[in-house]
């Protein structure tokens, strides 16, 4: 039997589940930030020649309309250079792309839309509300990519295609804690 979502019981329960652990887990994030994923910009070179080639000039990220770059904050070779959280602010693959032809070094290669690879977003369906009889697919409807990226199955499932770019809308639109639905960046960075 279920429990009515109207009950007091349950609507406490949905304030937890759609407020209060997305919260908690932005906190520990922000508090061990080793835990957040970072993904490059669209167009960044593989990793070891984006390091040798990025000036760390932040041309990207004030040319971002979505506020998604930022510098990535932390000790070491990374340190300065441009980086997305997901979680936080996603790629939203604006119309321009404003960020590729912003880069004077050729950090970032101006690529198509279609072509672009932040990662991939992964499913947990265990985790995933849908799995559960809910009818829930932010993932699906905020996508900027599509019907190319993602989808509802034959099987009623959240489904990740083959034109899915890793932007990480998914990963933000998802209300779940933890997350349902993450991008596995197309290369980890050591933090």
């Amino acid at each position: 039997m279920s429990e009515d979502p109207y009950s007091r019981r349950g609507f406490f329960r949905q304030v937890v589940r759609r407020y209060v652990a997305p919260a908690a887990e932005y906190l520990d994030a922000k508090a061990h930030p080793s835990r957040l994923v970072i993904l490059r910009p669209p167009g960044a070179l593989p990793e070891s020649n984006f390091l040798n080639v990025c000036e760390r000039c932040q041309a990207c990220v004030e040319a971002c309309p979505a506020d998604a770059i930022r510098p990535i904050e932390v000790e070491g070779p990374l340190k300065g250079t441009p980086g997305i959280v997901a979680a936080e602010q996603p790629c939203v693959v604006c119309v321009d792309l404003d960020c590729m032809t912003a880069c004077p070094t050729n950090a970032l290669v101006v690529t198509a839309r279609d072509e672009i690879n932040l990662g991939l977003a992964v499913v947990d369906t265990d985790q995933c509300v849908r799995t559960h009889g809910e009818s829930c697919q932010h993932c699906v409807d905020r996508c900027p990519v599509g019907g190319r990226a993602i989808a509802v199955d034959d099987d009623d499932v959240i489904v990740v295609l083959h034109g899915c770019i890793g932007c990480g809308v998914c990963e933000q639109a998802c209300p779940t804690s933890p997350k349902a639905i993450r991008i596995q960046p197309r290369e980890q960075l050591d933090i």
